[in-house]
């Protein structure tokens, strides 16, 4: 699989305060679906952070495609083009005053001509389904709207990677579902989808790939069904077992599912087992 993103020993810390980040290595392949999960406080946004450039890291060095990102503004330019985030919360995102100027802002910055930009902002309001937002005043929407428009921000920019940071925190069960389609829809584009989030059920049945923090250090590396098993893992990272996982060791002890065997992720496909 093709690498796209690689850092090695990176550390990033604030002021003379304790290390954010301590010594991570790890590789990021294109198509890949990431979780990145632990407690608050445990580097996850702050790694989102020097994956994009916004932040540098205080030690070692991030790559992308091969090649080492250092503090140069153009090399961090064209990785933020490269590596789209859409933050926790749309209010911190969302600069402009009508959803079309909002979803406008970065490919224009992209300096691509007015008919591609307009054609972008078309194509990723049809994508979210917002397409009837297009004059409203983006600050006015609802949060589940926002968050719809921060999307459509970064999807307008086509980049080949795009990071969520607790994308579902402020989404009702509707909107959260409406969510997981987009990230869907994403993966069969062969995007890289980077989400972090406090839910493990979610990351349970979506993600493919499951980076564990904890103090600002990768504990776990694996996959949902490996890393959620590995009692102290999830001890050392404040995390409790997917419902379904906890579902599933039961119907094992109880003899209806067999020993050993690779546990569904989903519920229909649970059904489909038994």
């Amino acid at each position: 699989m093709e690498e796209i993103i690689r850092t090695e020993h990176l550390s990033y810390t604030y002021d003379t305060e304790k290390a954010a980040l301590h010594d991570i290595s790890v590789s990021i392949h294109k198509g890949e679906r990431i979780a990145i999960i632990g407690s608050n406080g445990a580097g996850k946004s702050t790694f989102f952070l020097n994956l994009n450039g916004v932040l540098t890291g205080s030690e070692g060095t991030v790559y992308f495609h091969g090649k080492p990102i250092g503090r140069k503004n153009k090399d961090l330019n064209e990785l933020r083009k490269k590596v789209g985030i859409v933050f926790q919360d749309a209010d911190n995102q969302i600069i402009a005053s009508t959803v079309m100027a909002e979803v406008s802002f970065g490919p224009m910055n992209m300096g691509l001509p007015r008919d591609t930009v307009m054609k972008r902002v078309d194509e990723a309001l049809e994508y979210m389904n917002i397409s009837d937002f297009k004059h409203r005043p983006a600050h006015y929407l609802s949060g589940g709207e926002k968050k719809r428009v921060s999307i459509a921000d970064i999807i307008a920019m086509k980049p080949e990677v795009i990071i969520f940071d607790e994308p579902t925190a402020s989404l009702d069960p509707v909107n959260a579902q409406m969510f997981e389609e987009v990230l869907d829809k994403l993966e069969k584009e062969q995007t890289t989808l980077l989400v972090s989030t406090h839910d493990v059920d979610f990351t349970y049945r979506w993600a493919k790939r499951v980076l564990v923090f904890s103090n600002g250090q990768i504990i776990a590396d694996g996959t949902p069904d490996v890393i959620f098993r590995q009692e102290e893992i999830l001890k050392r990272a404040n995390l409790k077992k997917p419902i379904l996982l906890e579902i599933c060791e039961l119907l094992e002890k109880k003899g209806i599912l067999p020993q050993n065997t690779a546990f569904p992720g989903t519920i229909s496909e649970l059904e489909a087992l038994i």
